[in-house]
């Protein structure tokens, strides 16, 4: 019998904030059993999947959650929309580092699957960014490529403690969002290729 108040949801934010706090390897059946007070078998009724399962409603999670992050951004802060998310980004992996590593980790399993849902919202919310350059839509997608890959790679450095120079890591994401802003003002000018 599963433990009263126990479901689906409360195991998957139990399973988020463990691996927020201890990384996504410390995501085990024993583990989140412990700390959410039943036995590792107990669990399967919530989660049949498993490990696997649970990495993948976590990942959903956090892609609904940047997805809001990035409206809400995006709708108190018109002006310098390009930083005001890359700083509602990184705050958000530097507060939820296993989270955000589980969108990294788990796979969709289709086009109708929740998480291949939560990732595009969260995409389409980022891709709000370049409507204020003028960058034609079909240049969209490059140009969320280019800042997804500059603000992952920020996060996962970060995250296993890889910037050890004496120069305040900070300072290396404004210079390189000023460099993006630059290079896509000139680009929202130039008529599309």
């Amino acid at each position: 019998m599963p433990r009263a108040g126990l479901d689906v949801d409360a195991v998957t934010r139990a399973a988020a904030d463990l691996i927020d706090e201890q990384g996504l390897a410390a995501l085990t059946m024993t583990a989140l059993a412990e700390r959410v007070g039943v036995r590792p078998p107990s669990l399967y009724k919530h989660v049949p999947g498993g490990l696997v399962e649970l990495t993948h409603r976590v990942a959903t999670l956090a892609a609904q959650d940047l997805a809001g992050v990035f409206r809400a951004t995006l709708s108190e802060h018109r002006g310098a929309a390009l930083t005001d998310v890359a700083v509602a980004f990184r705050r958000y992996a530097q507060a939820h580092p296993g989270r955000y590593a589980a969108t990294a980790a788990a796979e969709p399993s289709g086009d109708d699957d929740p998480l291949a849902i939560a990732l595009h919202d969260s995409l389409d919310a980022l891709g709000g960014v370049f409507d204020s350059y003028g960058l034609p839509r079909q240049e969209h997608v490059h140009a969320i490529r280019m800042l997804r890959s500059v603000l992952h790679g920020f996060a996962v450095l970060d995250a296993a403690h890889g910037f050890r120079m004496d120069i305040d890591v900070e300072d290396s994401v404004a210079w390189s969002l000023d460099l993006m802003d630059a290079g896509l003002r000139a680009a929202g000018s130039t008529p599309p290729r």
